[in-house]
């Protein structure tokens, strides 16, 4: 879950790496803003975090840089919204397909 500060906006810290999100599984309560601090681990590996759910106001595509960049967004419907890259080199799997995905649980 998702931490709440003293100024109602709900915090979450994530790190990108060689095919993973850690965490890969983020719950946060609708209608509160979020700010999503998120960053590449070290690596040669482009990596990017993409949400596609614009109807719950979860709508994102940033390439991932080592220094952190913070997402905002304000969840406007509860449901369970994926999050993933999209990466991929030539004709292999994406990173998606190799584990680099996971979700927002959006919750009352």
């Amino acid at each position: 879950m998702a931490t709440i500060d003293a100024d109602g906006i709900q915090r979450v810290e994530m790190v990108g790496g060689d095919y993973y999100f850690d965490p890969n599984y983020i719950v946060v309560k609708v209608n509160k803003p979020v700010e999503l601090k998120i960053k590449k681990a070290a690596g040669y590996i482009p990596h990017n975090f993409i949400a596609k759910s614009p109807e719950a106001g979860i709508d994102f595509n940033i390439s991932l840089k080592t220094d952190p960049q913070t997402v905002k967004f304000t969840p406007l419907k509860v449901g369970k919204y994926p999050i993933y890259c999209n990466k991929s080199i030539l004709w292999f799997k994406t990173h998606r397909q190799k584990g680099m995905e996971g979700m927002i649980e959006v919750v009352e």
